[in-house]
């Protein structure tokens, strides 16, 4: 079984240009399928609203939420590095707010790092989160808990304008302390510049190639969340269409009285005569 990664093991492999392979997963399954497949590192993402809970968005999303997908991710995969993500409310409010939050995802769900979506506006809570001896990973571009104020889910930096605000709010996220940053919906040439002139390790997801490694959320890579498909998402398969038909069998076997067949029952002990007298027995 492969050795969990550290923070200091992220920043060898930026060092060494070797990518890092991140994932969302939400309960036990998942999280066992991504620490079998090898993968670097996985969120817990807030994201789990809509792929799970079946939210249109983020914003709903509770910390008992989270903390709850949280442990079944950790007891699923147990030697994998896992971030928790601070929902929306969890810390906004005021750094103390926000501290005592991040230390939840450490304590009851043995998170390694925790993620908070946003730049320069949330620099004070990364401050406070870092200093309590927390690993954070910053989150700007596209960031969905505050999509109502970006005009809904638009693709950030495409301008010079708005990439000189990416440009500031990646600094801004470093300075504070985060010890990652992903990146969220922009062009790849804004990437490849932010990744060139920050020393933590930058991630994308759905901001290209250039940078220390992606992240995808599973639901949209094996086909299973079917509400739309990201522009930057790859489908690795269509777990949906599978799961569907092999329901639509399963309907049309019991209404044939094709299933269940003999192979899938228990047969008695005793024998069928003693069975019967007992029935009678009722019977009567």
């Amino acid at each position: 079984m492969a050795k969990k990664k550290s923070i200091l093991d992220l920043y060898k492999m930026k060092e060494e240009g070797e990518k890092l392979t991140w994932i969302t997963a939400y309960d036990f399954p998942m999280a066992s399928f991504a620490e079998q497949a090898g993968m670097d590192m996985i969120l817990v993402g807030d994201s789990l609203g809509m792929v799970v809970l079946g939210y249109n968005g983020t914003v709903p999303v509770t910390m008992e939420d989270c903390i709850s997908h949280c442990q079944a991710v950790r007891r699923g995969a147990p030697n994998t590095m896992i971030i928790g993500d601070m929902p929306f409310g969890s810390y906004q409010v005021s750094d103390e707010e926000a501290v005592k939050n991040a230390v939840r995802f450490l304590k009851e769900a043995d998170m390694d790092a925790i993620k908070l979506e946003g730049g320069r506006r949330v620099a004070s809570k990364i401050r406070a989160i870092s200093d309590a001896g927390i690993v954070v990973c910053g989150h700007i571009g596209l960031t969905p808990q505050s999509s109502g104020a970006l005009g809904g889910f638009k693709a950030q930096g495409r301008k010079v304008d708005g990439a000189r605000d990416m440009i500031l709010d990646a600094l801004a996220v470093q300075e504070a302390g985060a010890r990652m940053i992903l990146l969220e919906a922009m062009p790849p040439e804004l990437t490849a510049f932010i990744t060139e002139l920050l020393d933590i390790p930058v991630y994308s997801i759905g901001a290209g190639e250039p940078c220390d490694g992606q992240l995808i959320i599973c639901g949209d890579m094996l086909g299973l969340f079917q509400a739309f498909t990201p522009k930057f998402v790859k489908k690795y398969a269509n777990v949906a269409e599978v799961c569907v038909n092999a329901m639509k069998e399963y309907v049309d076997d019991v209404k044939k009285s094709a299933f269940p067949e003999d192979k899938h029952v228990y047969h008695i002990q005793d024998s069928l005569e003693d069975f019967e007298k007992m029935f009678e027995e009722f019977r009567k």
